[in-house]
């Protein structure tokens, strides 16, 4: 009997074993070719996406290549697994399995091209095109496209996601508690496609210099305008630059849930009117 007993209880934690092994395989699986979960760590693209939306990421959207395999960064523990060192073999020759372009307007997921990390922008430039800021509107190929005053922007001067980070205002300095406003317009690419971008002030990135976008690559650029880390700064001066066809992962369509404080265990800073919320 005792050893029927020692037989069960080996059997069952095999099973159970086998049970875990398996549904990671499922979800590696899962995540790898669908969907991957992606969490907004900071402000570049206020106000389409605030910090602590979470969303999953489309990744049917444009094919695959290298950048699709699954990455894990859990610095805390010393976790530093990219995509490259999985799927690292597919990487270089700037194609997709069963790919689709994107299309100006994507809020898009990639890899950027010089760290590795996932960054989330709007593609604003295509193959072959020539982008400028002039006087903080964007020109495509010498065009300035439509920038429509929508108001303003306001949200809490406070710390703000799991890295506390704090807004810059058009009014600001603003203290703790206090109102920090940014100017809003509804910009119009040249395919219709509208969407929010902000405005904090006049700085170096409204005017640039003229950037030829080479072929297979996009150009990238945050909604918060003035608050965003992408293609209009090189990768070698700590930027984006031109992102490859094959660093892309999916494109980013809705936001699952959001989170207002520095956990999404703080129930009571949830935001529960962004749920499933579309992005435009």
């Amino acid at each position: 009997m005792a050893r029927d007993k020692k037989t069960s209880s080996g059997g069952g934690f095999l099973e159970t074993v086998k049970t875990v092994v398996y549904a990671l395989l499922i979800a590696g699986i899962f995540r790898t070719l669908f969907f991957q979960p992606f969490w907004i760590p900071s402000g570049s693209m206020k106000d389409t996406l605030l910090i602590g939306d979470f969303l999953f990421v489309n990744k049917m959207t444009y094919g695959y290549s290298y950048a699709s395999c699954p990455s894990l960064y859990l610095p805390a523990i010393g976790i530093d697994i990219d995509a490259a060192d999985i799927c690292g073999f597919l990487d270089g020759d700037n194609t997709r399995i069963f790919g689709s372009e994107p299309e100006r307007g994507d809020v898009v997921v990639f890899r950027h091209p010089l760290t590795g990390r996932d960054f989330i922008k709007r593609v604003v430039g295509l193959p072959g095109e020539s982008l400028q800021m002039v006087d903080g509107v964007l020109q495509i190929d010498g065009t300035a496209v439509e920038m429509t005053p929508d108001g303003t922007f306001e949200e809490i001067a406070q710390p703000q996601g799991p890295q506390r980070l704090r807004p810059r205002c058009a009014n600001g300095p603003v203290g703790d508690g206090g109102t920090c406003v940014k100017e809003k317009f509804v910009e119009t690419l040249p395919n219709g496609v509208e969407h929010s971008v902000l405005n904090i002030s006049r700085q170096g990135s409204d005017n640039t210099p003229v950037y030829e976008v080479p072929e297979g690559h996009y150009f990238m650029m945050g909604d918060n305008r003035d608050n965003s880390s992408d293609s209009r700064v090189p990768t070698v001066a700590g930027g984006v630059g031109y992102v490859p066809y094959e660093n892309l992962v999916g494109r980013a369509r809705r936001v699952v849930f959001s989170s207002a404080g520095s956990s999404m265990l703080f129930f009571w800073t949830w935001r529960a009117d962004r749920f499933f919320e579309r992005i435009e």
